[in-house]
């Protein structure tokens, strides 16, 4: 039972993010991993994939799945 209220809750919490939210989220992690890499030129290049804006990547998204 318990089991079961802590799976709904986490649901709940899940459907409540947005996706543009969660887009915020993973590229936090992903600048966080960019900051970790000892080349700069390569840091450079992650951290510019990394702040693509959610409007850019949906779009190029979209196009992919066209």
């Amino acid at each position: 039972m318990r089991a079961q209220i802590t799976l709904t809750l986490i649901a709940l919490l899940l459907t409540a993010c947005s996706s543009e939210q969660l887009y915020a989220t993973g590229r936090n992690a992903q600048r966080t991993e960019c900051m970790k890499q000892a080349d700069g030129a390569a840091r450079d290049r992650c951290l510019k994939d990394a702040g693509m804006p959610h409007d850019a990547y949906k779009k190029e998204t979209d196009a992919a799945r066209k």
